[in-house]
């Protein structure tokens, strides 16, 4: 099932191979995020964090992520949160 996201603010997008690749787990995001079940959110190939309402903490995650060697944009990638309350935005793994 898709997994809606916020317009109002950012969530970070992970490839869920890269995730499980780098020994992530959603213990190291809440202690990075102090997440709620809503803003952790898995579904098939995709995890999906926020939204995230702490800037400066996205930032340090987008770098810790980095530093575990996953790539912006191939593993991971934010979307800004920057988008009209009336346009519906839905994430999901592609299917071939």
């Amino acid at each position: 099932m898709p997994i809606p996201l916020t317009h109002d603010a950012p969530t970070l997008i992970i490839h869920r191979p890269a995730f499980e690749r780098a020994g992530l787990t959603r213990a190291s995001f809440d202690r990075w995020l102090n997440l709620t079940p809503e803003e952790f959110r898995v579904e098939g190939q995709v995890v999906v964090v926020g939204p995230v309402y702490d800037a400066d903490a996205l930032g340090a995650l987008v770098e810790a992520l980095e530093e575990e060697g996953l790539v912006y944009f191939d593993d991971f990638l934010e979307m800004s949160g920057n988008l009209p309350a009336w346009l519906g935005v839905w994430v999901s793994e592609a299917r071939s």
